[in-house]
């Protein structure tokens, strides 16, 4: 019954944006209220409040959940998307993004094989370097300059970023979840090899499978063609994928992987599409560009991947630099956590550098680019204050036990079959949060604890790969929370943002739901049979 209570939020949410199409804004601001009112009058009741908490004022761990949510909503997230919005409005007040349409077309005659290595290729190495939405705003942003209608943008970008998100932001959230299992609380290279090797297992399927799907949204007629490419670059991505869990650790799946599907794309365009007579291929424009030119014209996309890189973790001794300069850091009273913002190692400034950079390479005016910055910042009113009001609501869920309480009713409820839902756990944190890192924070503990209790301690072999059946229930954690981001109100209203469609969050939702859930059985088919099966 308490966990009924505690979901009532998540409910009310789903209810309004896509029972009553109620708009994202509106539904945020009326779900943390309703957020609000149940944590001051029944979470005391229930006895679901953390024992830290113990003696506090409920007024005052309110009052620090929220602020802390809307600190860290605009510090990293709503910054990540103005700078990601802005960098693709430089493009197009420079006429640039026409270059770029036209040489993303050159790249490829067949319409699915583009769309896929925008949504599936780009958007994968996106979030393997910055995550936090730009996987989704900045293909979405060139898919509509490319001609492609908004929602089918706005759907299949949410829908191909999922596999990459487990690792996305250099491997922050697998590495979060290693660590919150480890029985030391640091994960060992060891333990984070075989945490990140875990994910990739769990998610094997997927790696085929949504490539397929993003093929069959682009170009429903040619089913064999889209199976072949699916399949040929699936296991290009999942290969590399799992060498680089396997034996170097959760930093660079994603990157790599993605890198490596572009890489296959590209092979099999030049193998088999262009050497084909299909009548439906797109018309390619022979127009060639010089070197200047092309420079130019990614200087703005380039600059944003080149300080991605170079302020990662891929480069250990700039990433600890940057890490350790300009930090915000300050307590949050009442609640006892701790606010920390790296003001030069976060990926928004590195968009904001690389956008800038370029804006001026490609001719504008810093006086052009304050005007064009603000615009940006005002046409995005409505995002901002949809992402400040779920945030806010996500960690006033989580530190009065509300999102912990869902868990646990989850465990309750299921028993030995739990295995099969553990990944829709992580998915219910990835939506409420809207990260799969903070879902792995608040549930990887709990999923562990799980296995503890089911007696999943001891050494098995999952698909080949032998490790310890705990690190293979908490990856579950990880995979399934991928299920959740595509339906996450934060992700959506990123979407809705990135692809100009204020207002049309539950519609974009009402399509992301058949895939969510599809991913979560999905994931809890393999979890379970990589458990009792194999």
């Amino acid at each position: 019954m308490t966990a009924l209570v505690s979901a009532i939020p998540i409910l009310l949410l789903i209810v309004l944006m896509m029972g009553f199409k109620v708009s994202g804004y509106k539904s945020a601001i009326a779900t943390l209220v309703v957020t609000i009112l149940l944590a001051l009058f029944a979470v005391s009741s229930m006895d679901i409040l953390p024992e830290k908490y113990a003696g506090t004022s409920i007024y005052g761990i309110v009052l620090w959940s929220v602020v802390e949510g809307l600190l860290k909503a605009c510090f990293p997230i709503i910054l990540i998307i103005i700078f990601a919005i802005f960098s693709y409005n430089i493009l197009c007040e420079t006429k640039e993004i026409e270059t770029i349409k036209a040489q993303f077309i050159q790249m490829t005659s067949d319409k699915g094989l583009l769309v896929l290595l925008l949504t599936w290729g780009l958007g994968g190495v996106l979030e393997g370097m910055a995550g936090f939405g730009t996987a989704v705003a900045i293909p979405a942003a060139i898919l509509i300059g490319l001609g492609f209608k908004p929602m089918f943008s706005a759907v299949i970008c949410l829908v191909a970023n999922t596999v990459a998100v487990g690792f996305g932001a250099v491997g922050l959230p697998a590495t979060t979840l290693a660590n919150q299992v480890a029985a030391s609380g640091v994960a060992t290279p060891e333990e984070l090899c075989e945490v990140a090797t875990f994910i990739i297992l769990q998610l094997s399927l997927m790696f085929f499978i949504t490539p397929f799907v993003i093929l069959m949204m682009t170009d429903r007629k040619k089913i064999f063609k889209n199976i072949c490419i699916a399949l040929f670059v699936g296991s290009f991505s999942i290969l590399v994928q799992f060498c680089c869990a396997y034996w170097i650790g959760t930093e660079t799946p994603a990157i790599l992987g993605s890198v490596a599907a572009i890489i296959a794309m590209l092979i099999y365009d030049k193998l088999f599409i262009r050497k084909s007579s299909d009548t439906d291929k797109v018309q390619v424009d022979q127009q060639r560009f010089g070197l200047v030119k092309t420079l130019k014209a990614w200087s703005v996309y380039g600059l944003i991947i080149f300080f991605i890189l170079i302020s990662s973790k891929i480069v250990p001794s700039v990433n600890e630099v940057l890490n350790n300069t300009l930090v915000t850091k300050f307590s949050l009273p009442a609640i006892g956590n701790t606010f920390k913002f790296c003001w030069l190692s976060n990926a928004g400034l590195m968009i904001f550098l690389g956008a800038v950079i370029g804006g001026l390479i490609q001719g504008m005016s810093v006086m052009r680019l304050l005007k064009l910055l603000c615009k940006t910042t005002l046409n995005l009113q409505k995002t901002v204050v949809t992402i400040c009001c779920l945030v806010a609501m996500a960690m006033l869920m989580n530190n009065t036990g509300m999102t912990n309480d869902i868990a646990k009713g989850l465990v309750l409820l299921t028993g030995a079959a739990f295995p099969f839902f553990a990944p829709l756990i992580g998915s219910i944190g990835t939506f409420v949060t809207g990260s799969a890192t903070n879902a792995n924070i608040l549930f990887g503990k709990l999923q562990a604890t799980a296995a503890y209790d089911l007696g999943l301690i001891h050494q098995g072999t999952f698909f080949g790969v032998t490790g310890n059946e705990t690190n293979w229930l908490a990856a579950a954690n990880c995979a399934g929370s991928e299920g959740g981001k595509l339906i996450s109100p934060q992700s959506i209203a990123i979407a809705t943002a990135a692809c100009n469609m204020e207002g049309q969050d539950g519609d974009i939702m009402r399509k992301t739901v058949p895939f969510a859930i599809f991913w979560i059985l999905m994931n809890g088919l393999m979890v379970f049979l990589g458990l009792h099966i194999i």
